[in-house]
């Protein structure tokens, strides 16, 4: 293996949604790379919902959450843009950011007119994409034959999910995502919703075909903490099986996973909510011939998060190497 750094910065793209992705990014944006983030528009729950609907706009949540984590501004601003009303009449719910999304498509015309404005109102360190120009509707038939309709109710559906699907099913996928892709060193998946913000992304025409084209590396982010109605119980390759079961492709080199031990008081509290560390069945994983990095990778401050620091180091010490191998 050759040693040293790579000639040019390395180009990562990172595809999901939801709070997980964005803790990453905050890490992820400190070191000396260009990132491209590929966000899920098939959210339909609160704000976005509502602007989703009102003004016929893909859902701006997720794009909100992931610009904030990349905006390079004071703390103050972040927290303005995350800011969400408490009262007032139609006003209560929505966050301030997804109101100036809102109002930036409606002056532009353009939902990506309006992502790219702000990348660029908010000095986002790398770029912010939907994954189409379209709002999906993301769906549900769970194990027992019922169809959910709507990202927001799949986890209340008080079942196990056998197959998500999007609506429309032909959406386009955006030209500048697909590039990104292209151009990629790096593809990430992860953390996030397995069910409702990563395949959302992952089932959008054209995107994993391009993922297996690409000659970058590929790494799935597992996540810490199995969530309630949609991946209870569940082990880390149980998440790369529900991939797999719908793509049916292996899309992954790399699984980086949590091996850190969580204190009781704090499995005890996420248990309360039905939620439980995801075990790493090593011997599985490796089986279906995906490579593991295992750390410990979790902090708790009033939840558990991913230590957004040390996955970064992870992630950026990977894709050098893989850069240089190349070369």
């Amino acid at each position: 293996m050759e040693y040293g750094t790579p000639q040019r910065t390395p180009r990562i793209v990172v595809i999901g949604g939801g709070t997980g992705l964005s803790v990453m990014l905050r890490g992820l944006k400190e070191k000396p790379v260009d990132i491209t983030a590929i966000v899920t528009v098939a959210d339909d729950g609160g704000s976005s919902g509502i602007l989703r609907n009102e003004m016929q706009m893909p859902p701006p949540g997720d794009i909100r959450s992931v610009l904030t984590a990349l905006a390079d501004v004071e703390p103050l601003l972040s927290l303005i843009l995350q800011y969400r009303f408490q009262v007032g009449t139609g006003l209560a719910g929505h966050s301030l950011g997804n109101l100036i999304l809102a109002a930036l498509t409606d002056i532009t015309g353009d939902f990506v007119t309006a992502v790219q404005e702000m990348n660029r109102v908010f000095a986002v360190r790398g770029r912010v994409l939907p994954a189409s120009n379209q709002a999906i509707v993301l769906k549900a038939i769970m194990e027992d034959g019922t169809l959910v309709v709507g990202e927001s109710k799949i986890p209340k559906a008080d079942g196990r999910i056998k197959r998500v699907f999007i609506e429309p099913a032909n959406v386009t996928p955006l030209a500048e995502a697909v590039q990104a892709i292209r151009d990629a060193d790096a593809i990430l998946c992860g953390p996030g919703s397995l069910y409702t913000s990563l395949l959302p992304n992952l089932l959008v025409p054209g995107i994993v075909d391009e993922i297996v084209k690409s000659k970058a590396v590929k790494l799935f982010i597992c996540n810490v903490m199995t969530q309630p109605g949609e991946t209870d119980d569940y082990s880390v390759s149980d998440h790369l099986d529900a991939i797999y079961d719908h793509l049916q492709q292996h899309l992954f080199d790399y699984v980086i996973v949590n091996n850190g031990e969580i204190p009781p008081q704090v499995q005890a509290r996420y248990a309360e909510k039905g939620a439980k560390a995801v075990h790493l069945d090593l011997d599985e994983v490796t089986k279906r011939g995906y490579r593991v990095i295992a750390d410990r990778l979790v902090l708790f401050r009033t939840y558990l998060r991913h230590d957004a620091e040390k996955l970064s180091d992870h992630i950026y010490q990977l894709v050098e190497s893989w850069m240089l191998r190349k070369k």
